[in-house]
């Protein structure tokens, strides 16, 4: 398997390392959208798919005009995930499935791109997208977005251990991808793992923000912690599943690599890497 870092999705809030922690207060902070194409014996899969196109020409009906404002996305056609598979040699049509922690705008933004791929998920997320329990859980997905009608495939919470976690399975038709209930941030959120051949990598998706929460002791710059609690859904099971994390890294952190879905810094040292 060749695993293919992209970012699908630069974001630039106000606030410097007050929410990327990198140096500099009066700037714009980056936070970017890390999504995974994988070469696979059966064809093209996309963990995650960013923003999507619709962000290039329409961003506030796309994305809505709160979230514009507040994070200030890129409108640049170059960091779409087609663009970049077609930049890499591939047709986008031939991504037959795509993998999604969770259903929020910047995680699921490109599915209308890929109209004919199969979308896998965590049944409990797709429950909160059709039936969700209060305005806030509503206000988070962007119906616009699954207009299109994308070909569900969805995963209940039961299966095998993996690493600490209960409930791993693996993802039909689709080898080596396995999906592993993370919630809290949303009720279905889940961490996508894939085995490269050579380790693991484990998307987290939203589970931690910042690199910084994966270490011993953990911490995160004080605006995104702040951003961070108020999207959560289930702020046991966040906390718990961080712990894990936490453990996860520090136990077998030679077998599994884990990072943050908008964590510039873990991107970069990642896709670094991968070009070696």
């Amino acid at each position: 398997m060749r695993v293919h870092h992209l970012n699908c999705g630069t974001m630039r809030p106000i606030g410097g390392k007050l929410v990327d922690g990198r140096p500099g207060l009066f700037r714009r902070a980056e936070l970017i959208c890390h999504c995974l194409l994988l070469e696979t014996d059966t064809g093209l899969v996309l963990i995650e798919t960013g923003v999507g196109t619709p962000t290039v020409t329409r961003p506030a009906e796309w994305l809505g005009a709160g979230f514009v404002r507040l994070v200030h996305p890129d409108s640049d056609d170059d960091l779409s995930a087609t663009t970049q598979i077609r930049k890499l040699g591939f047709d986008p049509a031939d991504v037959r499935d795509i993998v999604l922690t969770h259903l929020d705008l910047d995680h699921a933004g490109g599915l209308v791109d890929f109209p004919e791929a199969r979308v896998h998920v965590h049944a409990r997320e797709l429950q909160a997208l059709e039936k969700p329990i209060d305005r806030k859980e509503a206000s988070r997905y962007r119906k616009v977005q699954f207009d299109h009608g994308p070909i569900w495939k969805s995963y209940r919470a039961d299966g095998e251990p993996w690493f600490g976690f209960d409930a791993v399975r693996e993802l039909e038709g689709v080898p080596d991808v396995l999906i592993i209930p993370l919630a809290g941030h949303t009720r279905g959120h889940a961490g996508i793992a894939v085995d490269t051949g050579d380790g693991w990598l484990l998307n987290a998706g939203d589970a931690v923000f910042h690199g910084g929460e994966l270490e011993r002791k953990p911490h995160i710059p004080f605006a995104l912690g702040f951003f961070e609690s108020y999207m959560q859904t289930e702020k046991t099971a966040r906390l718990d599943n961080q712990r894990r994390l936490r453990e996860l890294v520090s136990n077998n952190g030679d077998e599994v690599t884990v990072f943050a879905a908008h964590d510039a810094t873990a991107f970069e040292r990642l896709s670094q890497r991968s070009r070696l």
